[in-house]
């Protein structure tokens, strides 16, 4: 696959599958706008990849939950290369793991602070839904583009606990994808949901039974997003793509 000439945008890019997809992508001859809100880890990933990738990296400070600042990063995009041609949603997590939230002192869902919950819903559905709504002005004037959300296994199964996760990922999964994907139909854009099983990108997630009894390998969920967003994957379109290794074939008993 060839990106030369192309511009994505990467979110959560300074760590995880997020910087995983700006180091393939570069690598691929394209250029990409890497957006975290650790400007210390993420000019260093930067650099990093300047120093052997064929395309170019920039980094830029974004909190998803700000639109103002996911409207500057698209400008950064447009002003820095002169389109944006994928734009991938890696920003994310469960809110009760990432606000280290004490489960003796909040066992329940009703005993979380709510602003636990406000947090998760925030990152992992308000800021692709902004992002949406920032580069698509700029994809409808250039009449092409993709988007690529990141859902999840727990879309499909829920979570009595973390609720904030599987809430957030569904709506990717179902709704914003698909009224994406309507949308942008009359203006060459594409909207795509890859939905990952457990990933290697934390080792509790190898505790997650499959029917290939293993948990991702983190590269082998980019090489799909690659795919998806290359010249072969064009007929791809409006569609939620499970890689869960038959997680979710298997049922209940997984």
């Amino acid at each position: 696959m060839d990106f030369t000439g192309k511009t994505a945008i990467s979110t959560g890019a300074a760590s995880g599958m997020g910087l995983l997809f700006a180091q393939n992508f570069v690598e691929l001859g394209g250029n990409v706008v890497m957006c975290d809100v650790n400007k210390e880890v993420l000019n260093k990933c930067v650099e990093e990849i300047n120093a052997k990738g064929k395309g170019k990296a920039i980094g830029v400070i974004c909190d998803v939950r700000d639109y103002e600042q996911v409207c500057r990063a698209r400008d950064e995009a447009v002003e820095s290369f002169g389109s944006i041609d994928v734009m991938c949603n890696f920003a994310g997590g469960t809110a009760v793991r990432m606000q280290k939230v004490d489960r003796e002192k909040h066992p329940e869902f009703p005993d979380v602070p709510i602003d636990v919950y406000d947090w998760g819903i925030d990152v992992n559905l308000k800021g692709p839904f902004y992002f949406a709504h920032a580069v698509l002005k700029q994809m409808r004037e250039q009449k092409s583009g993709i988007i690529i959300n990141i859902g999840s296994i727990t879309g499909q199964e829920g979570d009595g606990y973390g609720m904030d996760y599987p809430t957030s990922k569904a709506g990717l999964m179902f709704g914003l994808t698909k009224s994406i994907a309507q949308y942008g139909s009359k203006y060459g854009i594409r909207c795509v949901c890859v939905s990952p099983g457990p990933v290697l990108t934390r080792e509790a997630m190898a505790n997650m039974k499959t029917l290939l009894g293993r948990a991702a390998e983190p590269q082998e969920i980019i090489d799909l997003i690659l795919f998806i967003a290359s010249d072969k994957g064009q007929f791809i379109n409006g569609e939620n793509i499970m890689i869960d290794g038959g997680r979710n074939a298997a049922g209940r008993s997984c």
